[in-house]
């Protein structure tokens, strides 16, 4: 056993530490004696202790055997699990008892598949791994940072790495040092890759910038390990553009197709090959985008086909593009939106726009400066089931009316299919409806919840909403289970209203499957008729009994839903909320009162024409309200969001509520400038992006186009990538106008970009520019030669001063003489918890008045009495051994007188002989028993001193002893 000391130059502390000692000696005059000396050990003690820590001082011991791990590359390049298995398992079989064994997987990252370990493996020919490790890039620095913790651990030994050498991530050869340092040797095993048949998109190019009508190519790089024919897709938008028949050849194939810019914005385009036999898809897909420079465009979103004439009209009097679409028809691909300038919601209801869309319209305000403007009508704001949707979050006006007017009082059973049709998904979308029901309720109102499958079940008893997280908490609880039996929770719903004490009743029937038909529905709708209750239908996808639903809704006079997208069912249950209060459309005839209107004055400097209704709505706290209604009610409110601006006009563009403005000269240019105002915001400065892929994460290149800048500028960069998700980063500036930033990928593809200067309240950038950036496929799947790799093993094993093992020779694994290593032992945190411990004693001493000196003369008098005790229990037990020699001695010498007054009598016969010897046995045992008197020794030497036996007789005696000790066994 050893001690070696990691950093020894900090022993040098000693030195001083000596000095500090003589200090206190010299110094502590305050405490005297036997604390003063206890106090001084203390703290040299711990300064000791912490210069140990320091040094890193470890206690180590010396061994000679033979320790080994080996590292399996088991990353998507290489692909021989059962290969490496069976090599490592051959090696382990050549080892001797004494030596250690471990296993480690690398791929990305890296995990121990066996610790070092003398034992050997259940078969000699072949090893399951079991670890998983993210195949799709490859570290090996991480392999062989956590195989040297192993050895180091274990005193030392060698690493054996078996791989291709083609990392795309880390770098093997920086840890080389490391290694070296350690007396760490690395042993390489090249691995040729199994043969596959593959053809990749190694390239696919597309100007990043373009204006409208330009002419330009997309530029494609294909690899093949065969000749032979494919075919090759082009996406545009998530829109197929065009597919071609291409002939390949073994190598590097060029291919370029032309194409001509036409609509102005943000375009993304994805590439797919297809091959016969192709055995790896994935290096099949490529990805590029671009940018098309033109005139601004606005997509209008209309909620009835041709009611946008009058918004079409006062776009094209300002030469603005415009492209006019159903809802359904709103793009899953973010970049969609950021081809346009702005976009108009005009009167359609929430439910037509599925969730994906909706969450893209918000994020492209927000995040990309995208303007949005929401015109009303019936089926827009509340009455469109926008409460609590992320088009809300973006407009400056609040769907509910936050108690401003009187609204009658509403009782409401929701009745909800929970059978276990409603299990895949469908049933937590209704329970959010359910949920956001409850919250766009006022305290007044009274509502109640009926789960049902085969029966009815009250989640919700009808009650007012006084405690709405009890309520929203029970409807959380509904789990999907049973058949599906609607007429009796109808009727249960039913009864319950017939108690409430509210001015409207009505009743929301959500189901997805079928009911056996009942005689009774009609019956049951024409007593809520009669009652004054009404009941909505919500039909959810083909397997519900749309012709039920649909008769039940007509009879109840209520209305009836059918949709195939469970995610608009929140917004199903909102405006049917919102619409049973009927105290949203105000209808009367005004003229609106001009309020915060800016540079919006000038509009309405020769009047404003009358209106004759409009959605009620409350403005949002921070929100401009240019134009209101005699109630205070926003007509016409905006407000910046993100990096983008919103627009709310809460009457409509139809005629129906706006006769006067649709027919007014001014209404066409007023439009267009509202419109205009939620354009972007871009600087004047526009940036270009880099990405590099460093295994799960890209490093971010972002230069201000002429090199414009300086270090003080500080810069906020919001990507989302195509499903949605959102990093705000901060790139650091490592030069003037260029700045740097790292970014964790999950999946290929475009991702785009808003670039900006600092951060805005909406956590999004406050102004500038959007661009883009493409990830390509991991390099794992790249088609590239291996020679480059064999190269870096082998500087790898001579920079350690390892050697490069054959393949067919797995023995060789352990073909090394074994070394005389040092195992060592961390005892740090033993001599920190140590030192710790020993401050606080000595803060105890010095602070604390407490009898030390009592305490010591207490544990010194203890000492001096145990160690008194041993003493004595010494001495007797000296006593006890010296008492039993002078017996012995007593026995021998009546032993002799015996025998010697036998010789002066006469000679006996053998009878009286035997006779005589069984009394002087019987005597001396009678003696042994007694105990003697203190004095017995003395008198006995006395009496015994002239008697002493003669030499001859000592023969005699030990026969009678060997005879005693026979009776004794």
């Amino acid at each position: 056993m050893g001690m070696q000391a990691n950093s020894p130059w900090l022993l040098l502390l000693l030195i001083p530490w000596g000095y500090f000692v003589w200090r206190m000696i010299a110094s502590t005059a305050r405490l005297q004696g036997s604390r003063k000396a206890a106090v001084i050990t203390i703290r040299a003690i711990i300064m000791l202790l912490l210069i140990a820590i320091a040094a890193q001082l470890q206690p180590f011991w010396t061994l000679s055997e033979r320790n080994v791990v080996f590292i399996a590359d088991r990353s998507s390049s290489v692909q021989a699990d059962e290969a490496l298995g069976q090599w490592i398992a051959k090696a382990m079989a050549g080892k001797d008892d004494e030596d250690m064994g471990g296993i480690v997987t690398v791929g990305l990252d890296a995990a121990v598949e066996r610790a070092l370990s003398k034992d050997a493996l259940r078969s000699e020919d072949s090893y399951t791994f079991r670890a998983v490790v993210n195949d799709q890039f490859t570290d090996l620095s991480q392999g062989l940072r956590l195989s040297s913790g192993l050895l180091q651990q274990a005193g030392g030994g060698r690493i054996v790495l078996l791989s291709d050498g083609a990392e795309n991530a880390g770098s093997m050869l920086r840890q080389a040092a490391m290694l070296k340092s350690a007396g760490i040797e690395v042993d390489v095993v090249p691995i040729t890759p199994p043969q596959v048949t593959d053809a990749a998109i190694e390239s696919f190019d597309v100007p990043s910038t373009l204006r409208q009508g330009e002419k330009y190519n997309f530029e494609f790089t294909i690899t093949s390990t065969t000749a032979g024919s494919g075919e090759l897709r082009l996406y545009g938008d998530n829109i197929e553009l065009t597919r071609s028949v291409i002939q390949l050849e073994a190598g590097e194939n060029r291919f370029a197709l032309q194409s001509a810019a036409l609509d102005p914005g943000f375009h993304q385009f994805r590439a797919e090959l297809f091959t016969d036999g192709d055995e790896r898809e994935q290096n099949n897909e490529a990805y590029a985008f671009s940018k098309v420079s033109g005139p601004p465009g606005v997509l209008i979103v209309e909620g009835e086909p041709g009611s946008s004439a009058n918004i079409e009209a006062a776009m094209d009097a300002s030469f603005i593009r415009h492209e006019t679409i159903a809802p359904e028809r709103l793009s899953v691909e973010l970049a969609s939106y950021a081809a346009y300038d702005s976009i108009i919601l005009h009167n359609v209801p929430a439910t037509r726009i599925a969730e994906k869309p909706m969450e893209w319209i918000a994020k492209a305000v927000s995040d990309y400066g995208i303007g949005l403007v929401m015109i009303g009508g019936n089926d827009s704001f509340g009455l469109g089931g926008y409460f609590k949707t992320p088009v809300e979050r973006a407009l400056p006006v609040y769907m509910d009316l936050k108690g401003k007017r009187q609204i009658p009082s509403l009782g409401l059973v929701l009745v909800i299919d929970r059978s276990g049709s409603m299990s895949d998904g469908k049933l937590e979308l209704a329970k959010e409806a359910a949920m956001r029901t409850v919250e766009l309720l006022r305290e007044e109102d009274t509502v109640g919840v009926v789960a049902f499958d085969s029966s009815p079940w009250w989640v919700v008893e009808p009650t007012k909403l006084t405690n709405r997280e009890d309520v929203i908490s029970k409807i959380q609880g509904i789990q999907p289970e049973g058949g599906t039996e609607i007429f009796t929770a109808v009727q249960e719903a039913y009864n319950e209203l017939l108690e409430m004490q509210t001015q409207r009743k009505h009743i929301i029937l959500l189901t997805d499957g079928q009911s056996a038909s009942n005689p009774g529905y009609k019956t049951l709708t024409d007593a809520m008729v009669e009652k004054q209750m009404t009941m909505s239908t919500v039909a959810v996808g083909d397997g519900a009994d749309q012709t039920l639903l649909q008769q039940l809704a007509k009879d109840a006079k209520g209305r009836y839903y059918f949709t195939k997208d469970e995610s608009t069912l929140p917004a199903i249950f909102s405006r049917e909320t919102v619409m049973m209060s009927r105290a949203y459309i105000v209808e009367q005839t005004f003229t609106p009162q001009i309020g915060q209107a800016g540079d919006w004055s000038a509009l309405w400097k020769n009047g404003i024409p009358q209106l004759n209704a409009y959605v009620a709505t409350t403005a949002k706290e921070t929100a401009e309200v240019a134009l209101l209604s005699p109630e205070g009610d926003p007509i016409l409110a905006r407000w910046p969001y993100g990096s983008g601006r919103a627009v709310a006009w809460t009457s409509d563009m139809t005629g129906r509520w706006s006769r006067e403005w649709t027919a007014w000269p001014e209404m066409p240019k007023m439009l267009t400038e509202w419109i205009k105002w939620t354009f972007p915001q871009f600087e004047s400065t526009p940036y270009s992006v880099q990405a590099e892929l460093e295994g799960r994460k890209a490093d971010i290149r972002i230069r201000a186009e002429g090199g414009e800048g300086d270090y003080s500028t500080k810069l906020t960069a919001v990507i989302n990538n195509a499903v949605g998700d959102t990093k705000i980063l901060e790139p650091v500036p490592v030069a003037p106008g260029e700045y740097k930033a790292s970014l964790p990928i999950n999946e290929p593809g475009v991702y785009l970009m808003r670039i900006g200067g600092g951060e805005n309240a909406a956590g999004g950038a406050a102004a500038g520019t959007t661009a883009g950036f493409v990830i390509p496929y991991s390099p794992e799947y790249r088609l590239l030669t291996h020679d480059n790799g064999a190269d870096t093993l082998k500087q790898l094993a001579e920079a350690t001063g390892g050697s490069v093992l054959a393949y067919d020779r797995p023995q060789d694994a352990f073909g090394f003489a074994p070394e005389r290593m040092r195992q060592r032992f961390d005892w740090s945190r033993h001599l920190f918890v140590t030192a710790l411990l020993l401050l606080l004693l000595d803060i105890a001493m010095r602070r604390l008045s407490l009898p030390w000196t009592a305490w010591g003369k207490w544990l010194h008098s203890h000492l001096a009495f145990a160690r008194k005790q041993s003493n004595e229990a010494a001495q007797a037990a000296s006593s006890a051994s010296v008492l039993s020699v002078s017996r012995l001695q007593q026995r021998k010498s009546r032993a002799a007188s015996f025998f010697e007054n036998d010789n002066d009598r006469p000679a006996a016969s053998a009878k009286e002989n035997v006779k005589r010897t069984q009394e002087v046995i019987h005597n001396v045992s009678q003696q042994e028993t007694v105990k003697p008197q203190p004095t017995a020794p003395a008198r006995h030497e006395e009496s015994d001193s002239s008697a002493a036996p003669k030499p001859d007789s000592n023969e005699k005696v030990n026969r009678l002893l060997a005879a005693k000790n026979r009776t004794r066994r």
